[in-house]
């Protein structure tokens, strides 16, 4: 018997498509922003829609969560057949699977088959994925298919730590991002020295192992220069997709999460994701970071995320619903023809207004720029006035946060740390 506990609430009006008298819907497994965008959007058109995680997330707040089922976590032993049990207690047979974090997107790229037996699963295998999720595999990839990465340093112990020629300064990532611990919940650690990439290496390689420890060259410039693709893909190619630039984010120098948005056109970074897409025969979400290189004027590739991404409100706030995209897809129904809005913006106002203060202090971002950015149609991270809960919580919680230095601080160089609320991907 599996350790599962449900919560029900009731949603008017709630029934969404069906198959035969069965209601249709969607089980969102994790996540935060992403997945809170997911569920208003497919909630909006009466589309029942359930949330899987293990710890407390703002989602379940939402007036569009149906029900909301609390379990083990996607890496228990029992993960895949707690699922399928699930489906069969509460009717939840062909219900679209979504994933919300990482670890998420392992367990049903590794268990699709399994899974199919009882839902909608838009995945490649984890072999496949793989090739692109774990960062050291990713950059073997992107040079097989001509599409530039920063230079990596391959390192394999800390004897080689101390000797290896390195040009500083260096960045150091986890290859993956799924169990939690003091490295893996960090978007990254700078070194601008020899002794302070050892001590760093030292204990990255503690937290995950030193097969785990990617180490890359630091690719400069802030905002202007990150981008990311971000699409839908069946079949081999893509149904929907768009562009933008990911202009700030918290901690400013290495993030793991974007403040504030903008959707832009950018085919460059467009094509170099979709030949690293379909060299793995992608299927299902994705969003693909980039960031232009002024010294070379090359677009690198830094992470791939097939999962709903942190502004995953954006799209439909743009003209591409990516979540009732997938919905349509995956029940084998022709996807509404999308049309791009450009200039549409994103914002997650408590940390953004934190990264703004933090960029005018060192001179990187003018009070008049910052008032500025504010201009024209805007998309926020948490409220939504059809749906108010989770923003008006969200606010108040991200200042206590602050206030008692729950959030990261950077120290020395500077490094990204543990924010405890990142702990799920897309926070």
């Amino acid at each position: 018997m599996t350790d599962l506990r449900i919560s029900t609430q009731t949603m008017g009006g709630n029934a969404g498509p069906a198959t035969g008298s069965k209601p249709v819907g969607a089980l969102i497994l994790g996540g935060a922003h992403g997945a809170l965008a997911a569920a208003r959007s497919l909630g909006r058109r009466n589309i029942p829609v359930a949330i899987v995680s293990d710890d407390f997330t703002l989602v379940r707040l939402s007036r569009f969560i149906s029900q909301h089922f609390s379990w083990s976590g996607p890496a228990a032993p029992n993960a895949t057949t707690t699922l399928l049990e699930l489906a069969a207690r509460h009717g939840l047979q062909d219900w679209l699977l979504i994933p919300g974090g990482d670890a998420e997107v392992r367990l049903i790229a590794e268990n699709r088959e399994a899974l199919r037996a009882a839902f909608r699963v838009m995945s490649c295998g984890w072999a496949d994925l793989e090739a692109v999720c774990n960062k050291r595999l990713l950059a073997e990839r992107a040079a097989a298919v001509d599409i530039a990465s920063p230079r990596n340093y391959r390192i394999a112990s800390e004897a080689a730590a101390t000797t290896l020629e390195l040009q500083f300064p260096v960045v150091l990532k986890p290859a993956q991002r799924e169990a939690p611990n003091v490295f893996t919940l960090a978007k990254a650690w700078r070194a601008d020295s020899r002794e302070e990439f050892v001590a760093r290496y030292r204990e990255a390689a503690a937290a995950v192992g030193h097969d785990q420890v990617v180490v890359q060259e630091l690719v400069p410039g802030g905002g202007a220069t990150q981008f990311s693709y971000v699409a839908l893909w069946q079949g081999g190619k893509p149904l929907a997709q768009m562009t933008a630039r990911r202009t700030r984010q918290y901690p400013v120098d290495f993030s793991y999460t974007s403040t504030f948005v903008e959707v832009v056109q950018q085919p460059e970074v467009s094509a170099a994701a979709q030949a690293l897409l379909a060299s793995i025969n992608f299927e299902g979400l994705v969003e693909i970071e980039f960031k232009y290189d002024t010294r070379d004027k090359l677009y690198k590739v830094l992470d791939v995320n097939p999962r709903c991404w942190t502004w995953f409100g954006l799209g439909e706030a743009a003209g591409v619903d990516f979540a009732w995209l997938m919905f349509c897809a995956a029940n084998g129904n022709p996807a509404p023809a999308s049309v791009i809005d450009d200039g549409q913006k994103w914002i997650y106002v408590v940390r953004d207004a934190i990264a703004s203060l933090r960029l005018m202090a060192r001179g990187d971002l003018s009070w008049s720029d910052y008032r500025a950015s504010w201009r024209g149609p805007m998309t926020w991270a948490a409220f939504a006035a059809d749906d108010p809960v989770p923003g008006l919580l969200e606010m108040p919680l991200t200042l206590y946060r602050v206030l008692t230095k729950r959030l990261p601080l950077q120290r020395r160089k500077p490094v990204a740390q543990i924010d405890p609320d990142a702990r799920r991907a897309g926070v």
